[in-house]
């Protein structure tokens, strides 16, 4: 499986606001936030690991928050194998 993004993320990086395409987003009227509830993110536990070097290299080589992808990382197989 390639798992190769084929999107152009320096494009999008550089896009202003303005220039993102949203026509085919519907509208969020007052009976959309009359029923929003807020989900507050829980806290996060602060730990120390151990990784292998070239692990650590190249998930910072993949851009800014890295931490933030080893947590999807570990989220995406503990969900997976919770599943089984």
């Amino acid at each position: 499986m390639n798992t190769k993004s084929l999107t152009d993320w320096d494009k999008v990086r550089a896009m202003q606001d303005e220039e993102i395409d949203t026509s085919d987003i519907a509208p969020l009227d007052d009976h959309f936030f009359k029923n929003a509830k807020l989900r507050m993110p829980e806290g996060k536990t602060l730990i120390t690991i151990r990784v292998d070097s070239d692990v650590l290299e190249w998930l910072k080589s993949q851009g800014k928050g890295y931490q933030t992808k080893i947590n999807a990382i570990l989220r995406t197989y503990m969900e997976e194998v919770q599943d089984r």
